[in-house]
């Protein structure tokens, strides 16, 4: 019995050393980038041409970055757009509602004779009832987001949109700052130093998050969530 109990113990403190030292590696760890729902990937490389360049004489050879009668707007795969953030939204929403309802019912035996029950002669009967109810509910949003973030064309759409997406990541103290963008934008509205504004991209998705202790601190612990799911009050 002794030695059952021996090693029962011995295999308690072997668990809890490796439950340990797992938190402990675990803690050490660099913070993973969080989960993102932006277009993916995050960043292009521009397409390499196929097969050697043939020397042909001239001064501008063929392959080569841009053509002599375009300019440096963004139109291909691996090109970079700086996104000017403008975002700014604002949403009010008021709600009413009242109900009253009001019911009575009266009734009486002024005689029976000769009846059954005729103990019930002079039995008056009254009854009432009362509802009312009254609902109030008020809502209101204000956001802004303000600031650049640079990002690539990850696509060119058969009608020649741009679809771009980018990261960029800031690390302050012992945290990160993580602010993520992607859309499709119309090359028509790519100005000539390749800047466009947030407010013109479609299907914009912007993400601003962080991680780090600090940003742990702010989040409900798993436990309490739970006895918040559970609690019906």
């Amino acid at each position: 019995m002794n030695a059952i109990v021996r090693a029962a113990s011995i295999l308690a403190v072997t668990f809890v050393a490796v439950m340990l030292a797992t938190l402990l590696s675990s803690c050490a760890q660099v913070q993973p980038t969080p989960p993102t729902s932006v277009h993916q990937p995050m960043s292009a490389r521009p397409v390499t041409a196929s097969g050697p360049h043939v020397a042909n004489g001239a001064i501008w050879q063929p392959g080569q970055g841009y053509s002599l009668l375009e300019d440096r707007r963004a139109r291909r795969v691996g090109d970079i757009i700086t996104v000017n953030l403008v975002e700014r939204t604002s949403a009010q929403k008021n709600a009413n509602a009242n109900t009253n309802r009001t019911s009575s019912m009266g009734g009486g035996i002024t005689a029976a004779n000769k009846v059954p029950l005729s103990g019930l002669a002079g039995l008056s009967l009254e009854a009432g009832t009362n509802s009312t109810f009254e609902g109030k509910g008020a809502s209101a949003a204000n956001n802004a987001f303000n600031g650049t973030i640079t990002v690539t064309v990850i696509d060119v759409l058969t009608n020649g949109n741009l679809l771009v997406s980018g990261e960029k990541m800031l690390t302050i103290n012992q945290g990160n700052e993580f602010i993520r963008f992607s859309g499709v934008v119309n090359a028509n509205n790519i100005t000539a130093s390749n800047t466009v504004q947030s407010t013109q991209v479609a299907d914009a998705r912007i993400e601003y998050r962080g991680s780090g202790f600090v940003e742990e601190a702010n989040n409900m612990g798993w436990l309490q969530r739970f006895f918040n799911f559970i609690n019906p009050f």
